[in-house]
């Protein structure tokens, strides 16, 4: 009967059956419904990625009427405020390039949606949208039509689990059986035992074997059959084809030598073979999956919160030392960690941090406030509703609009070798087949399977990602918390450092503070502290804590310019505190100095000069960068303390004072189009743009809840001095990766070298490409705790 392929879904339909639109075939209404809508959106292009990429949408009217409960689809979102909402559904059916564009634009099937994003290996999808334009129902029901339906399970919904797959337990359990068991019926086999019973069983156990091994080849096997014909049938080349071709070879070959009675054939290697890839697999399923806990438990980067006792005293506490019930004040700028409800008047959020929409939203006393949120404007309390989710504020942190563009040149590297390997593969196992044929037969098949085992370049696929990993870790495990894994590469690349000087290369915690002018009223005193509360500044909060403690009193009209000061209203009266700039008092009186200049009323009062404590180990941590670096300081304060810095910094340090936020971010800028590679050192509140625009923006940490989206790390204020050893690390790690990559290609010519003479058995070659992984994975460990200890121990 004549057939063809559907054009959405690439199924087989009958001729008489087909339906013809557009001059394209398909299989059934739906298939054509799906090619319809993408054709009027101008989204045709899903089809370029791969050949036949969909899935036939599903009849499925009244399935999702529960969406229409508002408490339902409440439990199902992550974020809801104001008209923005954001979900994250699980899409089974996501399994290529395709998928992952057609998904990723979304916004242009459905009006609402503004943007989606695909996370490839859950199969999920992270849908933000307008909830007063279009519903969840309409988006599931969206995805339905296009062939992605959702799983939506209440069950994990409410409970916080998720299904755990064993099937690759099962498959190795299965293979080990039919492995272990056609060892023990083989031995007669091997020894070549003459006995007469043995002789007269011998048919029937060679059946049994054969029987053993289908479970093997059908079932524990079938993952890497599923991924060959994928990958042909979308026309690219992948690892899997070669090994599914061996193991296919090798069954059909020891089935013919056992129907026609030419021997036992080679089951014994077959299932062996498929028994140490599975495991192979199991162990680098394991170890990632450790990096990636280790990772998720070392994410909880140093972020502090002010908790409110019973008895009303302020205590920063960590953010996962939250509990439910527990009474917060958030500050201007800081992050909200927490979803809680709002007990203060009202309150000014910026969502940006989850949206990527800046506009900032009013609360009211009363009002749900989501974690993710940035407060704008003066100092709110807050009731916690439930605990910090770390690898929630960790998402957000690595939310793909904050993410820079780098060059991912060992993920290249890597792609590049996989892409040309496997047509060479397979060109040097057929030549090597054709050769061996004319020679011997059993050795041409040995040789043949042997090749496509052995060479494969798993172990090379796993160099990067494991070096980089481990080295996350231990950094992770010093306090110095990386975005992800580019980082790193970034680090080895810098060649100019530049550092903030206020609360990056001076400490918050020691500095001997001076008054200097008219004098106070108590009171005063007190609505200066209060204004103070509010501001995250470092010489805020330490001028907050050098202040008597006195009564709260509520602020109002708060306002926090980035660079200048503060002011506000309270009782009544204006207040400013800032720069003398901003206090709009004259630079030519003032001495240089560091200061903070109060205001009152209009009436000018005085400062308090800070006599700054630079960091412990600060002039050993810049003699030791001065070799390899050129270093720089950027300060938004006067020249006050230039002589002093230039007697504890190398000669040559350049220091450029007066720097408003806008003037450090040109200063990067210009670095880097003279070629520099530039590395931003900063407290992450008035240097927000620079870090952004810096190569790598790195912001120290006081126990402070603030830090910019536009960092790549945050390094714990007292590991400061550690920071050449993080760099030399991250060179060390770049070398690691260099020294694996040769000792993988340098296995996959000892390893064919081998197997193209005719020496190497498939059985061998299947246990030696697991332990080449466990090798490569053994070796980068080892080799960047190495590098962490020396380093460590030189510094």
């Amino acid at each position: 009967m004549d057939t063809q392929n559907c054009f959405h879904c690439g199924l087989d339909i009958v001729k008489q059956e087909e339906i013809i639109f557009d001059a394209k075939t398909f299989c059934c209404n739906g298939c054509k419904t799906v090619y319809e809508i993408f054709s009027l959106n101008d989204l045709v292009c899903y089809y370029d990625f791969e050949k036949s990429p969909g899935a036939t949408p599903q009849e499925i009217k009244g399935k999702y009427d529960f969406l229409d409960n508002e408490t339902i689809v409440s439990k199902l979102l992550e974020f809801q405020e104001d008209t923005t909402a954001i979900v994250t559904l699980s899409i089974p059916h996501i399994h290529c390039s395709s998928c992952i564009w057609i998904l990723e634009n979304l916004q242009r099937l459905q009006n609402g949606i503004s943007t989606s994003q695909v996370n490839f290996p859950e199969k999920k999808v992270r849908i933000t949208y307008n909830s007063e334009t279009v519903s969840l129902k309409e988006i599931v029901y969206l995805l339905s039509s296009i062939g992605y339906e959702p799983y939506i399970s209440l069950e994990n919904y409410e409970t916080g689990k998720s299904n755990i797959d064993r099937s690759l337990t099962y498959k190795l359990g299965v293979a080990f059986f039919c492995f272990g068991n056609i060892m023990l019926l083989s031995f007669p086999e091997y020894f070549e035992v003459k006995e007469f019973w043995l002789d007269n069983y011998k048919p029937f156990f060679r059946w049994l074997i054969f029987a053993l091994a289908l479970p093997s080849f059908f079932y524990s096997g079938s993952g890497y059959y599923v991924s060959a014909y994928k990958s042909m049938k979308s026309g690219m080349l992948n690892i899997d084809i070669p090994i599914a071709l061996g193991i296919v070879i090798m069954f059909i070959r020891s089935t013919v030598d056992i129907v026609f009675d030419y021997g036992s054939g080679f089951f014994d290697s077959l299932t062996g073979l498929v028994f140490f890839m599975l495991l192979g697999k199991m162990f680098q399923i394991k170890t990632y999956s450790f990096l990636s806990f280790e990772r998720d438990f070392k994410s909880y980067f140093p972020i502090a919160i002010t908790r409110i006792n019973s008895d009303a005293s302020e205590e920063s506490i960590p953010v996962y030392d939250i509990e439910k019930g527990n009474r917060l004040l958030i500050r201007n700028q800081e992050l909200i960690p927490v979803d809680g409800i709002l007990i203060s008047e009202k309150a000014s959020v910026d969502y940006s941090f989850v949206t990527g929409e800046a506009i900032p939203i009013t609360k009211k006393s009363g009002d749900k406030i989501f974690a993710g949120g940035k407060l704008i404007g003066k100092v709110i309390e807050m009731e916690v509703l439930h605990s910090v989710s770390q690898s929630y504020l960790t998402q957000l942190w690595s939310n793909d609009v904050f993410q820079k563009k780098v060059e991912q040149k060992h993920k290249s590297i890597t792609d590049t070798i996989s892409r040309y390997f496997t047509p060479i593969l397979l060109l040097i196992a057929f030549v090597s087949f054709g050769y061996w044929i004319f020679i011997d037969t059993n050795t041409a098949f040995n040789v043949f399977t042997a090749i496509l085992i052995v060479a494969c370049p798993c172990a090379l696929a796993l160099t990067a990602p494991f070096t980089m990993g481990n080295v996350l870790r231990i950094m992770g495990k010093q306090k110095f918390y990386l975005k992800n894994a580019l980082v790193i590469e970034q680090l080895a690349k810098v060649d100019t450092l530049v550092f903030d000087k206020t609360g990056t290369i001076t400490t918050n915690k020691k500095s001997s503070i001076t008054y200097q002018g008219d004098s106070f009223s108590e009171l005063d005193l007190v609505r200066i502290k209060n204004v103070l509360r509010a501001s995250n500044h470092p010489l805020s909060r330490m001028l907050y804590d050098f202040l008597p403690e006195g009564k709260k009193i509520q602020t109002t009209d708060f306002k926090e310019i980035t660079g200048q000061g503060i002011q506000a209203l309270i009782d009544g009266k204006e207040i400013k505190i800032g720069s003398a700039f901003f206090v709009e008092k004259s630079e030519a009186n003032t001495i240089l100095q560091t200061a903070v200049h109060i205001k009152i009323e209009g009436i000018y009062y005085g400062k308090y000069v800070f006599n700054n404590q630079y960091r412990e180990g600060l002039e050993l941590l810049f003699n030791s960068l001065k070799h390899d670096y050129q270093i720089k300081v950027l300060s938004g304060d006067n020249e006050g303390e230039r002589a002093s810095l230039e007697k504890l910094l190398p000669a040559g340090t350049e220091l450029i004072f007066d720097q408003k936020p806008e003037q450090k971010l040109e200063f990067i800028k210009k670095l880097q189009e003279e070629g520099k590679n530039v590395m931003m050192v900063g407290d992450g509140l008035n240097d927000a743009g620079a870090l952004a625009q810096s190569d790598v923006g790195i912001s120290i940490s006081e126990n402070v809840n603030v830090f910019s989206p536009a960092c790549d790390a945050i390094l714990e204020a007292n590991e400061f001095q550690k920071l050449y050893y993080f760099l030399k690390l991250s060179k060390k790690a770049i070398t690691t990766i260099k020294m694996s990559f040769v000792l993988s290609l340098l296995y996959n010519v000892v390893g064919l070298s081998f197997a193209i003479t005719g020496n190497l058995k498939p059985l061998v070659a299947a246990i030696i490409m697991p332990l080449s992984t466990i090798t490569i994975v053994s070796f980068v460990t080892v080799m960047s705790n190495y590098y962490a200890r020396r380093k460590k121990i030189e510094d």
